[in-house]
């Protein structure tokens, strides 16, 4: 399950990048308000894949993926330029979040990623 919140929160990722183009720096209305619940409801999605995937495994396939969607939506409604070194970049990103995917091991689903117990000795967060 936690593969299917990593990739709704792309989807939602995608959709509130898209969106704060349209809100033109909040000027319109409705598409300030999708992206600001699209930004929650991607975070939240975010959360809930990273209790089970490793968290650099989820934040990179989580920017990645973004990215690439935002890039293809920008080429295709945006009329964003569509070039070699665009395309080779893109192309290196998506090999990035496939490799990820490949190496992200047994740490999904059966085994949960756990935060250090400082209880037992487990560094205290930075924050």
């Amino acid at each position: 399950m936690a593969w299917v919140y990593l990739m709704a929160a792309v989807v939602s990722e995608i959709i509130w990048a898209i969106s704060l183009k349209y809100a033109d720096g909040f000027k319109n209305f409705w598409p300030s308000v999708v992206a600001v619940v699209t930004t929650v409801t991607s975070m939240l999605l975010l959360m809930l894949a990273m209790r089970s995937i490793p968290v650099g495994t989820t934040y990179a396939i989580w920017t990645g993926l973004g990215a690439v969607g935002t890039v293809a939506l920008g080429i295709i409604l945006f009329n964003e330029p569509l070039n070699t070194p665009r395309i080779l970049c893109v192309v290196l990103i998506f090999s990035g979040v496939i490799g990820l995917k490949l190496t992200a091991g047994h740490a999904e689903e059966n085994h949960e990623v756990k935060a250090p117990d400082n209880a037992s000795g487990g560094a205290a967060p930075p924050f």
